[in-house]
């Protein structure tokens, strides 16, 4: 039976594919249901899905008589390949849904009949969309009806706020008495920023870039062995997730921040938990400058805009 590919199946192919990509898998490699369910943290019903969706992509296929899928293409291919996958129409809903509540073309509250309406999709469609913005907690249903949205990281100030609170927990979760290195922590993400910064950055997909950027935060958050502040960074993740893939990406930014992220490891590795909390220290702050400079500019362009298309249509004055 064919399988219907949905978001989720899409959002966890684009796992699959940074997985690969970390990995560095060649071609012939062959992808269990198991190990993926294992590695991505989801069960196997879209986890079957996912690789559904890549076959019809032709990134893994079937190799009779061995059972199961392999690879068709080495991991160095892919990162062009998983920018340009074609989204279902419920992935560019999503999007769209993002892209309205960001530019502010959204009520505070928006019902399920008004968001069919808006983005032509059925009820049971629309409801797995905004179930999906819910668990990446920037929507809630209400008690009674309709959505609303969540506070979001949506404007220089918010970024502000999200980076002083950064700032404020991240350097510190190093200092903690619980700190405890994890060696195939450390090596998880060692390779991830690795393969970014030896050149994966150059074609990476945005989702691979922001993952990779999350992951390294989230995983020495963990390390401090509180799981409170754990969930802190995740939930910034979160906030901020969207106005990053909105963002045109600097990629030159990208393999900095990745490289100072190896000399945070390379100190830690060392023992140096003093000197990885100070490089933190700047590299959140470096971060702060450039994106609050970044979505200042934009909030401004974007406030000229109306200004001059008045002006264009005014009526010449003698």
């Amino acid at each position: 039976m064919e399988t219907s590919i949905n978001s989720l199946h899409v959002t966890l192919a684009h796992r699959v594919i940074e997985y690969i990509r970390t990995e560095r898998l060649q071609a012939g490699h062959h992808l269990t249901e198991q190990s993926l369910e294992e590695t991505l943290g989801a069960s196997r019903s879209p986890i079957r899905g996912a690789l559904a969706y890549l076959v019809q992509k032709g990134i893994v296929s079937p190799q009779p008589p061995r059972r199961g899928l392999f690879l068709t293409r080495n991991a160095a291919d892919l990162g062009v390949i998983d920018n340009e996958l074609t989204t279902t129409a419920e992935e560019q809903c999503y999007l769209a849904l993002a892209r309205d509540q960001l530019a502010g073309r959204l009520p505070a509250v928006l019902s399920e009949n008004e968001a069919m309406r808006r983005y032509s999709l059925t009820r049971e469609r629309m409801r797995r969309v905004l179930a999906r913005a819910a668990n990446e907690g920037w929507i809630e249903q209400r008690a009674s009806k309709g959505w609303s949205f969540l506070p979001m990281i949506d404007g220089p100030q918010a970024c502000e706020e999200s980076y002083a609170l950064r700032l404020a927990l991240e350097p510190a979760a190093m200092l903690m008495p619980g700190f405890a290195i994890d060696s195939d922590i450390l090596r998880r993400i060692r390779t991830q920023q690795q393969a970014l910064a030896g050149g994966g950055y150059r074609t990476a997909g945005h989702v691979e870039m922001f993952q990779a950027n999350a992951t390294f935060h989230e995983a020495l958050a963990s390390l401090s062995g509180n799981r409170f502040i754990v969930q802190t960074i995740i939930r910034q993740n979160q906030l901020r997730r969207l106005l990053e893939y909105r963002e045109t990406d600097d990629r030159e930014r990208v393999r900095r921040q990745c490289e100072e992220h190896l000399a945070i490891l390379d100190l830690l590795e060392r023992g140096e938990r003093g000197a990885a909390a100070q490089l933190l220290t700047s590299h959140l702050g470096n971060a702060s400058h450039d994106k609050v400079l970044q979505l200042s500019k934009a909030a401004a362009a974007a406030a000229e805009k109306p200004t001059l298309s008045a002006t264009a249509g005014a009526p010449a004055r003698n």
